[in-house]
């Protein structure tokens, strides 16, 4: 990775973190990162809908909403240190990570660099719909494919036809961020390295074909606390597909909480 020349100062943020209501009281500060296309408003109604106890900070990438016109970056190495410098600000306090998919893989890689450069570490990674990044990639990648193909791929994710995405107009003027995002995702090397001192919490649908059960299971590899397995009715998107379901087993993870929700299935793995 092209490493940050010098550690990130603690000063006021910029363009990537959307804080549309700072909770000064709160416990905990969740900074999110979408899946491949997703953006910050993804994460509008969580801010509204968990506790005031967490607050929800989206991170918004180059290449879509407010920051359309920026190019979006297409190498996770060139995305971390313009990504760690803004964000900085926000580590003063207890904080989590939240990523989905592509978030997941880039919020993996941040916890890891926030211990390199000597930074307030994070009190938990939570990832959903990503398999452990060691692993090997068994799709085929589709960021410089044919739109037809790529189309096809967000089809199999949400369970919809390629032709619908097709013909949507949105998603062909998104295509460039899209085939970023994918990029992003698709080029992401893993380079060996001692586990996070921090929970990870894993967020599976047992309807996506993107992971397995052991995809998910694999990420007890990567902390040296511990690690906790969910897994959720729905698809790739469940997060947002079912928010009743899932955000208030979010907001027991993120608190320390003993779950009171049955909706979901769960392991852990301990060091």
């Amino acid at each position: 990775m092209d490493e940050l020349t010098r550690t990130p100062t603690l000063t006021r943020t910029g363009a990537w973190a959307v804080r549309r209501k700072p909770l000064p009281q709160a416990r905990l500060r969740l900074l999110c990162l979408p899946h491949a296309g997703g953006g910050a408003a993804a994460f509008r109604a969580w801010g509204q809908r968990l506790e005031p106890e967490i607050e929800v900070v989206p991170i918004r990438l180059p290449g879509r909403e407010s920051r359309f016109r920026e190019r979006p970056y297409e190498r996770l190495d060139d995305l971390l240190p313009p990504l760690l410098r803004d964000i900085a600000p926000l580590l003063d306090r207890p904080h989590a990570w939240f990523g989905h998919s592509m978030g997941a893989g880039i919020a993996f890689e941040l916890c890891r660099a926030q211990r390199r450069l000597g930074l307030p570490e994070p009190d938990r990674l939570l990832v959903a719909g990503l398999p452990a990044p060691h692993l090997p990639r068994r799709a085929t990648p589709v960021h410089d494919a044919p739109p037809d193909e790529l189309f096809a791929r967000l089809g199999e994710l949400n369970g919809t036809s390629a032709e619908a995405h097709a013909d949507n107009p949105m998603l062909n003027v998104m295509l460039p961020t899209l085939r970023a995002d994918f990029a992003v995702a698709e080029t992401r090397t893993h380079r060996p390295g001692p586990p996070l001192d921090c929970p990870v919490t894993v967020y599976g649908g047992r309807s996506d074909a993107s992971t397995t059960e052991e995809e998910l299971d694999a990420w007890s590899r990567h902390s040296a606390a511990s690690t906790t397995v969910r897994l959720f009715p729905g698809g790739h998107f469940f997060p947002h597909e079912d928010p009743d379901r899932f955000l208030p087993v979010l907001a027991d993870d993120l608190l320390g909480r003993r779950s009171q929700h049955r909706a979901v299935s769960s392991g852990s793995y301990g060091r």
